[in-house]
């Protein structure tokens, strides 16, 4: 018995009336691989390049692997080059840490250490041009307020989920390392 095959829609062009016979995807198979894609690029910017997948200290590696970028942006563009890059970092931030949270359905894995990265660029949003004496002190200080929380950083990071509240309490703890900075600076 012959296989029963429904007839192709009446359509005015010729590709669509082919697109299947020479291997092209229907729409709804692309979206899978842009699902796939955006899972991707959201697990890289979270895990920011795969310095969050280191497994001891993974907070801490996150922190070092944004002072390279601190310097290069201080001394190669200007403080708007960092500010600029603060803002689509936290914003990124917000977005991807959100996305990787949700797939693993975790509410803040330690993994993800983009957040650690924009609070370290906050550090030093007052003090440009960045010595090496004050990436060490900038770093040092950011540590230090990321793992101690003091109020609002504990807040942000008990009361606020998802994407902005993995990001706010580092951000938070940015703002307090960066006027502590500048303090150093000042004396």
């Amino acid at each position: 018995m012959a296989e029963f095959k429904p007839p192709l829609k009446e359509t005015s062009s010729f590709f669509e009336k082919n697109r299947f016979k020479r291997g092209f995807k229907r729409k709804k198979d692309l979206s899978k691989h842009h699902h796939a894609a955006r899972k991707r690029m959201s697990g890289l910017l979270s895990h920011w390049f795969g310095v969050g997948l280191i497994p001891i200290m993974p907070g801490t590696w996150g922190s070092a692997a944004a002072l390279p970028f601190v310097w290069a942006m201080t001394h190669y563009g200007s403080a708007w080059v960092l500010w600029c890059s603060m803002v689509i970092l936290s914003a990124l931030g917000i977005w991807a840490a959100g996305r990787y949270a949700l797939a693993i359905e975790t509410d803040d894995p330690s993994e993800v250490v983009i957040d650690e990265v924009a609070g370290q660029w906050i550090t030093f949003a007052l003090v440009p041009p960045v010595t090496l004496e004050l990436l060490l002190i900038g770093f040092f200080l950011f540590r230090v307020f990321d793992i101690w929380k003091p109020w609002p950083v504990r807040w942000a990071d008990r009361h606020i989920h998802g994407g902005l509240g993995i990001m706010l309490d580092d951000i938070l703890a940015g703002v307090y390392a960066c006027l502590g900075l500048y303090l150093v600076t000042l004396f």
